[in-house]
């Protein structure tokens, strides 16, 4: 089996959307890479399944998040977040820089068009 055919354990998170054949399902591209980052991420060694899963958990269990796991993604950029800042690899105001810079180029981005970070008019 080529390493493209093999699952990631990251595939079997509990609680990840599915399609009725059991693929990972994604409410918008950004979800897809934002699995995708924490995929490559965890495959080059930054951190183990366990750490990912840990963290993951953390951030679903949190109080006020949605029963109906419609915050799912939005807890798991959040947990990639706060892994990437506790392992040193991103400081926490650049992250909430770049999450500002999108809302604004994602505001600023006539519809049907790409949403890129050049579209932020404070860039």
């Amino acid at each position: 089996m080529s390493q493209c055919e093999t699952r990631s354990p990251l595939a079997q998170s509990p609680q990840l959307p599915r399609s009725a054949d059991g693929e990972p399902v994604f409410p918008e591209p950004w979800a897809a890479e934002a699995f995708a980052m924490t995929v490559h991420l965890h495959e080059r060694g930054l951190f183990t399944w366990s750490e990912w899963a840990e963290a993951l958990s953390r951030e679903l269990h949190k109080p006020g998040r949605a029963e109906d796991g419609s915050d799912y993604f939005d807890c798991w950029v959040a947990a990639l977040s706060a892994m990437l800042v506790k392992l040193g690899v991103a400081d926490a105001d650049m992250i909430i820089d770049l999450q500002r810079s999108w809302q604004r180029a994602a505001e600023a981005t006539p519809h049907g068009k790409p949403i890129e970070l050049a579209n932020d008019p404070l860039r």
